[in-house]
């Protein structure tokens, strides 16, 4: 393995075509004509030759020897949309025609995709140019992204710690500026975990408010939501904007493109620690409490709150999660002809082992889950929205989350860690990971959850866009 210094820091910000430009200033300056789709394209990919040696975030190239004999050239950027001509990653879990989905697993050789996922068509509708695909652990299963006998994906901010997961590869490369949006997606908390732990924002939809997958169609309860990681508000505002110009969800308020703050105040509630009895560290309760006084300050009514979480509900998230990865085992072979699954990794099997020994117990797992979406519901109705950490603990050293620790020790630090999350996937809110202002003593991230009411992301962009107008924030390039 290769060793770093744990302080590095690595990004890719320079004097070429992409500049300092987020993802709607890069297509302002391709629309004016001052940058075209391929000089950006050829800036992003040099970047990412620049530091991907030290991130491992990129897990295949358009045009790499893999791919070279599949009639499938990296996407042309679309005549419109908000982002034409901005390049992307989509990450290792979703298809795009041409390249191998090998969701972050050893146990099969992927094959390449004969066509693009339903949300791969609806970001290719926003006009980008995908490069290529990121890496994610083992089935986005864990909150870093490591591996079994591979290099992980490094935080940018730190090399000597996780970026995050399961969308890490997406995070590591969007906040080192090697492109300024990649796809990101999100079961327990795979688009909000890696957004704080690398300093972006990431923004959980409303079950339903893009395309769902085609795994989320098949399962009792769809706890998966597609997005984007983005260094700025405005980004990811733009991109559910020309999300829903694709496809609207005729089962939620339209939500429009939203370009700024609102005027009106808005009641929210916040917690520092979690209700299945987690307790968050000082920095984190420090990272809570600052925002508490910025939005107190901005003329916001904030209040502590207690949620009404059912006292099984962990239990049952990993009973939950432990099923997945049963039935991924058992039909793996769709996914390739030689899959194993004695080749999963340490987590990977240890969740399929422990809802083999507690199996009989899904069809009231089943039914309490389903109702955590009504006493969620009960517990925010009378707020607009909810306050708290993404996370219990700051960032994680490399190691920490790694699947070679032994699964009982992994899967008490993995709760310990992701205990905040999992309850919007469950009830289908959306929710978003904000940077804080506030930082560790390794100068890492720290990232401020607010969630709200189903339908409710106008509410989530109006205050972002109001907290990064107050205090911007912090940017690698000035660290």
């Amino acid at each position: 393995m290769t060793t770093f210094d744990e302080r590095t820091i690595v990004h890719a910000f320079r004097d070429d075509a992409l500049g300092e430009h987020d993802a709607v200033g890069l297509a302002a300056a391709i629309r004016r004509g001052e940058v075209s789709p391929a000089e950006a394209a050829r800036a992003a990919g040099e970047r990412v030759r620049a530091i991907d040696a030290r991130l491992g975030a990129v897990q295949a190239h358009v045009d790499s020897p893999a791919t070279a004999d599949v009639d499938c050239p990296a996407s042309a950027a679309a005549t419109g949309g908000a982002f034409a001509g901005v390049p992307t990653f989509v990450k290792d879990n979703t298809d795009y025609q041409g390249l191998p989905t090998g969701h972050g697993s050893a146990a099969f050789r992927p094959r390449a995709a004969r066509r693009h996922a339903p949300f791969t068509r609806q970001l290719l509708s926003s006009g980008v140019t995908v490069l290529g695909k990121t890496r994610l652990p083992e089935f986005g299963f864990s909150p870093s992204t490591e591996y079994d006998g591979a290099e992980p994906v490094r935080n940018p901010w730190n090399t000597g710690y996780s970026a995050g997961g399961s969308s890490g590869g997406s995070a590591a490369l969007v906040a080192a500026g090697a492109v300024p949006i990649a796809h990101a997606n999100d079961g327990g908390g795979s688009i909000r975990i890696p957004a704080a732990c690398c300093g972006l924002v990431g923004l959980k939809p409303t079950r339903g408010r893009v395309v769902a997958s085609d795994l989320g169609r098949r399962l009792p309860i769809d706890i998966v939501s597609d997005g984007i990681v983005s260094r700025s508000v405005r980004d990811t505002a733009a991109f559910l904007a020309a999300a829903e110009t694709h496809r609207r969800s005729t089962a939620l308020p339209p939500l429009g493109l939203v370009e700024g703050p609102s005027e009106r105040r808005l009641r929210i509630g916040f917690l520092l620690d979690s209700p299945n009895g987690v307790h968050s560290d000082a920095a984190t309760r420090a990272a809570v409490t600052e925002t508490v006084a910025t939005l107190e300050r901005l003329g916001h009514t904030v209040e502590p709150v207690e949620l009404d979480m059912d006292p099984n509900f962990t239990d049952d998230f990993v009973t939950y999660w432990g099923m997945l990865s049963f039935l991924l085992g058992a039909t793996g072979r769709t996914l390739g002809a030689d899959f194993d699954r004695h080749r999963m990794d340490g987590l990977s099997r240890g969740l399929r082992e422990q809802y083999l020994r507690n199996w009989r117990r899904t069809p009231g797992v089943l039914r309490r889950l389903k109702r955590a979406k009504e006493a969620h519901a009960a517990t925010i109705r009378r707020l607009d929205l909810m306050l708290s950490p993404v996370l219990a603990h700051t960032t994680p050293p490399i190691g920490h989350l790694s699947p070679t620790v032994p699964y009982a020790e992994l899967i008490e630090r993995i709760l310990a860690y992701v205990a905040f999350t999992p309850l919007d996937n469950v009830a289908g809110t959306p929710s978003l990971s904000l940077p804080a202002p506030t930082a560790t003593t390794d100068g890492l991230p720290i990232g401020v959850m607010f969630s709200a009411r189903p339908g409710g992301e106008r509410k989530l962009l109006d205050i972002a866009f109001e907290l990064e107008a107050d205090r911007p924030f912090r940017r690698i390039q000035d660290q």
